[in-house]
């Protein structure tokens, strides 16, 4: 079982190694959960898929049976974002709500149902020689994941590292402190329970940010770092690590209105991908508008924009077409991630010039196309380099289990 520590000093830490004497408090106690779990790992690399699905399990089992312990402390996360001035579309990525809890312990579920990467051979060959070579996937290690205010990462990135036999510390922003040590504490007593050993699963309940640059540089201890948040922080650790690190900048997605695109599917497309849940790394930030079909599409979506409080940013175009409550478009917008009920709208003369855009402004993570023409969606989802290219569909669906 775990034991609940105090919260860590701020003072600064040292960078790596065996703490010396006079080092903080709460650098050991770092020093300490990356020795646990780089112990724990070793059990992990070796251990069998009953036992991990049987953690998953229990881990899921116990967020259902937490859910009002989950949403008091979730609450009180909730009203400190409220009183700081967080935006509406933050605090929703802050909220759990029993729904969200739910998709949480599903997402566990879900992660069982996969196949097991652990052991698995991707390459069987012999040598003429008679020398037999097999390629076997392992797990890495150690994975410290850093991110900032979804809570749900917490239970995410906790069940895909024991699905794949690795260890987890995590790093939470301050904005879910609370949230994050009632969700860790609860899945560490299940998987521990259900037989994990102790230290799979840690948190740093610190809020300091200069403790990042020592987790970060516990390259004799951690396998990996994965950084997940505002690209400001993500370039920080990249900058900062000697660990190696994998990682995304930021969500700035797009969507092209073609020409000869169903009019009413692109504006449930573009309202959906804007308004579902603006604060997320999945929401469209630019929405592009072939110029052809602009006069009709655009002032539709303008009023269901407005409708919803969409602030709208547009070039010239869009300007003239939608009057006087459109703000005109910067340079700087088109490389904005809003995370907020924003959009930039701009008029483009032809597909080539939406590529072009994408290719300039895009951060690859999601960009879709609405067109009827198969021969243009086969383009854009041959030539947009992104992790995700849908034809008819929102860059919403782009996304995990909540």
């Amino acid at each position: 079982m775990p034991k609940t520590r105090k919260a860590h000093k701020t003072t600064s830490p040292s960078q790596k190694g065996t703490p010396k004497p006079g080092v903080p408090d709460f650098a050991k106690d770092i020093m300490n959960d990356c020795v646990q779990a780089k112990r724990a790992s070793q059990q992990l690399a070796v251990s069998s898929t009953e036992i991990r699905h049987r953690a998953l399990e229990a881990m899921a089992k116990a967020l259902e049976n937490s859910q009002s312990d989950i949403q008091f402390k979730n609450e009180i996360d909730i009203e400190v974002a409220r009183k700081t001035g967080l935006t509406d579309a933050l605090i929703d990525r802050l909220t759990l709500t029993p729904q969200r809890i739910r998709a949480m312990a599903q997402g566990l579920r879900d992660m069982m149902a996969l196949p097991d990467p652990v052991g698995e051979i991707i390459e069987d060959r012999t040598q003429p020689n008679g020398m037999r070579l097999q390629k076997v996937r392992v797990p890495l290690g150690v994975v410290s994941i850093i991110y900032e205010s979804r809570p749900n990462v917490t239970v995410d990135c906790a069940g895909l590292c024991i699905k794949s036999g690795n260890a987890v510390i995590l790093r939470g922003g301050k904005e879910a402190i609370n949230s994050n040590t009632a969700l860790a504490h609860i899945i560490q007593n299940a998987a521990y329970e259900a037989g994990l050993p102790p230290g799979s699963i840690q948190l740093i309940q610190s809020t300091d940010r200069a403790l990042i640059r020592d987790l970060v540089r516990m390259d004799k201890l951690i396998d990996l770092v994965i950084p997940r948040g505002g690209e400001e922080m993500v370039k920080a650790v990249r900058d900062m690590a000697t660990v190696p690190v994998l990682s995304h900048g930021k969500g700035l997605c797009t969507v092209y209105i073609d020409k000869d695109a169903d009019l009413g599917m692109a504006e449930n497309i573009a309202f959906n991908a804007k308004t579902q849940r603006p604060g997320v790394c999945n929401a469209m930030e630019t929405l592009l508008v072939h110029q052809d079909i602009a006069p009709q599409f655009i002032p539709g979506i303008i009023k269901r924009y407005e409708d919803a409080h969409v602030q709208i940013r547009g070039d010239a175009h869009v300007q003239n077409i939608g009057g006087d409550n459109i703000l005109p478009a910067q340079e700087k917008d088109w490389d904005t991630e809003f995370l907020k009920l924003t959009a930039a709208i701009r008029v483009v003369p032809s597909l080539e010039e939406a590529l072009v855009h994408i290719a300039k402004h895009s951060s690859r993570h999601s960009d879709s196309i609405v067109t009827n023409n198969p021969d243009t969606a086969n383009r854009f989802l041959a030539e947009v380099d992104s992790a995700a290219v849908f034809h008819n569909a929102s860059t919403r669906l782009h996304d995990g289990s909540v």
